[in-house]
């Protein structure tokens, strides 16, 4: 791996991780073409690991304000519920927005046992291929859903649930983590600028977890030292990226037009299917 290629890996994860086109489609295409991939062969698990780190900060970072609200008003629910004041019923929109986060995220557990069968799809480019084509075809339906008007405030569990159980299925390589869950979003009648926050910050708990579960991979793999300075390269131009790809999104919110990705996925996913029965 040279620094332009960490680079370049970098930008693809944090361009693709939150734009709805499937990061994980996208790494696996490029990392396969650029005979990346083969753990055995000194495979770059790690890198990967690093990669998701990035784009998490950068959604962190992006939404700060809307995790802090969480956090304070955590604070001050748990102390009002310790002391409540009789006659005085207080809302916290941004503990009901956890608590939807949290539902949203237990679907994933059920993915745990299909975990090695997944990860070994990310070598399947022809498989890819077909994904990016589905993937397209949920985006082209999300500009055709009526729009909803439903916030933190008035979502309810299973809207939580049903957008969580989508999340789990875009686990697949090159179906869109972003593109499902805000589409899935919209379709349970959630506001399309909530659908694409909403959708990113439960990436939080989804990303940090997928970390998790990856780091005995990464160590199994081996973690070559010499690498660092590359891969650090590489965490920085997806942070940048990422936080950027973020601020286009919800300008394209604004818009209510995300079906642009669609053709772009079909572009995508034909040309790996392409090149996968030609090389």
């Amino acid at each position: 791996m040279t620094y332009l290629t960490a680079a370049f890996l970098g930008l693809v994860q944090g361009l693709a991780e939150f734009l709805p086109i499937s990061s994980s489609g996208h790494l696996s295409i490029f990392q396969n073409f650029l005979g990346l991939t083969n753990i055995e062969e000194g495979g770059h698990v790690f890198f990967d690991l690093l990669l998701h780190l990035a784009t998490l900060v950068a959604v962190c970072v992006f939404y700060r304000k809307d995790i802090m609200a969480i956090i304070n008003e955590g604070i001050t629910y748990v102390k009002s519920v310790g002391h409540p004041v009789p006659g005085v019923k207080k809302k916290y929109p941004a503990v009901r927005l956890l608590v939807m986060m949290f539902f949203a995220t237990l679907p994933l557990f059920l993915i745990l046992p299909f975990k090695s069968k997944i990860e070994g799809l990310y070598n399947n480019t022809m498989f890819i291929g077909f994904a990016l084509l589905f993937c397209g075809a949920i985006l082209y339906i999300s500009d055709r859903l009526p729009r909803g008007n439903k916030t933190e405030k008035t979502m309810k569990v299973k809207d939580a649930l049903i957008i969580g159980v989508f999340q789990a299925l875009a686990t697949v390589p090159g179906i869109s983590r972003s593109g499902t869950t805000i589409t899935t979003g919209i379709a349970t009648g959630l506001d399309r600028q909530f659908a694409v926050k909403f959708s990113f910050l439960m990436s939080i708990p989804a990303i940090l977890g997928a970390n998790i579960l990856s780091i005995a991979d990464a160590v199994e793999a081996g973690i070559d030292a010499s690498m660092l300075p590359m891969y650090l390269v590489g965490m920085l131009v997806a942070m940048v990226s990422g936080y950027f790809s973020l601020v286009l999104l919800r300008y394209i919110s604004t818009k209510g037009r995300f079906g642009g990705f669609s053709f772009y996925c079909w572009v995508v996913g034909i040309a790996t299917i392409i090149l996968t029965m030609v090389l």
